[in-house]
């Protein structure tokens, strides 16, 4: 949090409770694609675990025989059209999350900053209806949808609005969602969210790091919490001699390459460790140059919830009372 910046708060807030009474009110209004959108969102600024939630969800929703693809604005790409995702294209041209979706689901993934285009060129494409999933979309109220799911992180608890803290919103926005999702470790929180006036039901989330036979490597991320994924690293026993983190979806450079290189010889460790969202956001050159001098291995972030069967029931179920019935797919 940035005190000097509080001051500034309550134009942010106000900026923010007039787009949204500008949408309950109907004064902005929502565009409609044919089939169901599922929105997946946050109330903060990054690292919330969404991508991973989406990855789920698309996967769950297969194995029902539901078709499904993902929407998403593809933040950071260099592109402005409207597009599939081509899951060996690169990241500046469909941004790191949705290629990270599209090469762990196979699903169809389309990116677009209106993500009304994104839907409608996926239902053009598209020889059978799906249900949409909707990236980031809780804050994106121009694209209507059948279902809200919000993420929340245990710091939402403690920080401020924008741009003080880190909160794009207020708890009280979740008034317009139907499923809070949290991590499995943070149900302590509970109460909290409790008594903040939340009544919703909770999708609790267990994560896993999947991480492969490495005892030392030099650690590096561009992620919103890079001290999470070290924390990781080291509670699964992983020496760790040196780190470098930048800024999240940072693109990296040949200059980010050497000097990545340099710890590792400084150092004399036997590999290099990175995210899977990192990992896409490396052009083939820079993988290459940093395979040269050490393997370069990759923790993958698995999430899975407590109870799928009941969750997935639970969103058939709000599909199916907003007259939005995902079909089957042949």
């Amino acid at each position: 949090m940035t005190r000097a910046l509080l001051p500034l708060v309550p134009l942010y807030a106000a900026a923010v409770d007039a787009k949204n009474l500008a949408c309950d009110r109907g004064w902005v209004r929502a565009d409609h694609l044919r089939w169901p959108v599922v929105s997946v969102g946050n109330l903060s600024v990054g690292g919330s675990g969404k991508t991973p939630l989406v990855i789920r969800l698309a996967e769950l929703l297969r194995e029902q025989g539901i078709a499904v693809d993902v929407l998403s604005r593809g933040y950071g790409r260099q592109s402005t059209t409207v597009a599939q995702v081509d899951p060996n294209g690169s990241a500046e041209e469909f941004g790191d999350e949705p290629l990270l979706i599209a090469r762990a689901t196979c699903v169809p993934v389309y990116v677009g900053s209106s993500r009304y285009a994104a839907g409608e060129l996926a239902e053009r494409d598209a020889t059978t209806p799906h249900v949409h999933l909707l990236d980031d979309g809780f804050q994106h109220r121009r694209l209507a949808r059948s279902l809200d799911i919000v993420v929340l992180h245990r710091s939402d608890f403690s920080t401020h609005l924008l741009p003080a803290g880190r909160l794009r919103e207020r708890f009280s926005s979740l008034r317009r969602a139907q499923i809070i999702a949290m991590r499995d470790e943070d149900q302590d929180l509970e109460p909290e969210l409790r008594r903040r006036g939340c009544k919703l039901p909770i999708w609790w989330m267990t994560r896993r790091v999947e991480i492969p036979g490495v005892s030392s490597a030099i650690a590096f991320c561009a992620i919103a919490r890079p001290d999470e994924f070290l924390s990781e690293l080291r509670k699964q026993g992983i020496a760790i001699p040196a780190t470098r983190s930048w800024r999240d979806h940072h693109r990296y450079t040949c200059a980010d390459i050497s000097a990545l290189i340099s710890l590792q010889r400084q150092h004399q460790s036997q590999a290099f460790l990175t995210t899977e969202k990192d990992l896409v956001r490396l052009s083939p050159s820079h993988r290459q140059t940093l395979q040269s001098a050490a393997p370069l291995h990759t923790a993958k972030l698995v999430v899975r919830l407590r109870d799928e069967g009941a969750a997935m029931a639970q969103l058939l179920g709000f599909l199916s009372q907003s007259a939005a019935v995902p079909p089957q797919s042949t």
